[in-house]
């Protein structure tokens, strides 16, 4: 019988041992989720001085040897830069931006349905879900990253205005390799600050989003030529500048 009992014991002995590490899963869980909403909450009051896309290229860049390498970012205020700058970003990516909750549904499954077709590969993601990427997370497509970004958008979207979104947007996306912003691109391609930059020149920078390691905004092909064409005419179409006020509503 004393045998039994020890048996009975020791197959007993591990489920507590199981049970801590259960709880330490939901512990550090619990940590994640709060840690994110923090993340988020901070950017109402904080102008982040870097994303995690700027911090990544850059370890890139040093871990190639590539030590003088220097990233181009300077943040400016929404009121700092021309109210063409997110007029032309909203046209080009967005046009739902001041209406969707973070998610344009219609515009992922159209993409869906072109990628089904062995078209080439288009995403649906609206500007929030771009911000959530360029700001916390990383480029390489996984479930993951997906459901991360999803967080995050849900997260933004819940706690900062669209204002902010399209500031945040604004001064994080990419123009070029190493350079994040729309004042360092503004210099970089035009000499001026972004309160100068006209809708022909904003346009032309939106028409480079999401890809600008492919598409360039100082060497326009064809193709960017005719997006910034089109940029400019929806820019006009969606409203002008009168759009940007349903941003503060």
């Amino acid at each position: 019988m004393s045998s039994n009992g020890g048996d009975t014991l020791n197959s007993q002995a591990p489920r507590p041992k199981r049970w801590r590490w259960f709880k330490r899963l939901i512990l550090l869980a619990g940590a994640a989720v709060l840690f994110s909403v923090l993340q988020v909450a901070s950017l109402r009051v904080i102008d982040p001085p870097f994303s995690s896309f700027m911090a990544i290229r850059l370890f890139e860049a040093w871990g190639s040897g590539d030590m003088g390498f220097r990233l181009k970012h300077q943040w400016v205020d929404r009121n700092q830069m021309s109210a063409a700058i997110p007029l032309a970003m909203i046209a080009s990516e967005d046009q739902k931006f001041a209406d969707h909750g973070g998610f344009d549904i219609e515009a992922i499954e159209k993409a869906q349905a072109r990628n089904a077709r062995g078209k080439k590969i288009r995403g649906g993601s609206t500007i929030t879900q771009q911000t959530a990427k360029n700001l916390f997370l990383w480029g390489s497509r996984s479930y993951l990253r997906k459901g991360l970004e999803a967080w995050y958008t849900v997260l933004m979207e819940a706690m900062l205005p669209k204002a902010r979104i399209i500031e945040l947007y604004a001064n994080f996306a990419e123009f070029g390799d190493g350079i994040y912003g729309v004042q360092a691109a503004a210099r970089t391609y035009y000499g001026v600050d972004a309160k100068r930059l006209n809708a022909s020149q904003a346009a032309r920078l939106a028409a480079v989003l999401p890809s600008p390691k492919r598409y360039s905004v100082a060497k326009p092909g064809p193709y960017v030529q005719r997006r910034a064409r089109a940029i400019e005419r929806q820019m006009r179409l969606i409203g002008g500048q009168g759009y940007l006020h349903k941003l503060d509503d």
